[in-house]
């Protein structure tokens, strides 16, 4: 889900971004298998854990481990949870380019409703003729309230 008020046609215009938008949505609905095939992250990925610290993943067994186990995490708290783009940048060449997204990740589950803002890094590379993220990077700027 994005906030359509914030994402403009030059945002959506730029290399790779409906890639990340189906990444994030990806996570949002729990989607393992479409996930796994958009990312190879051949060094592994930092994402922001569920205490708002850093989880270093180093390669694709732990890439694996962690987004499974998240979204089992997620189901069993019933928890929801979407993105929502704010700012995003790319360059593209012709087997690799990168991105940097601003998003605030909506949680919600029970009384608890936060809004995590978030910039993120991801390196994309072309793997027989398909565009593949290959390395992500996120780093939390601040935890809120979502009203």
């Amino acid at each position: 889900m994005t906030n359509a008020s914030v994402v403009t046609d030059e945002m959506r215009s730029k290399p790779f971004y409906q890639l990340t938008e189906e990444m994030f949505q990806c996570v949002s609905k729990h989607n393992f298998d479409r996930l796994a095939q958009i990312c190879d992250d051949d060094f592994g990925i930092i994402d922001i854990n569920t205490t708002g610290g850093s989880e270093i993943i180093r390669d694709r067994k732990g890439w694996e481990n962690w987004f499974s186990g998240l979204f089992v995490k997620l189901s069993e708290m019933k928890a929801e949870t979407w993105s929502e783009i704010t700012h995003y940048e790319a360059v593209e060449t012709e087997n690799m380019g990168y991105g940097v997204v601003d998003f605030d990740q909506i949680f919600i589950a029970g009384d608890q409703k936060l809004r995590f803002s978030v910039i993120a890094t991801i390196i994309w590379k072309k793997v027989d003729n398909i565009w593949k993220e290959s390395r992500y990077h996120s780093s939390l700027i601040k935890v809120v309230p979502f009203e």
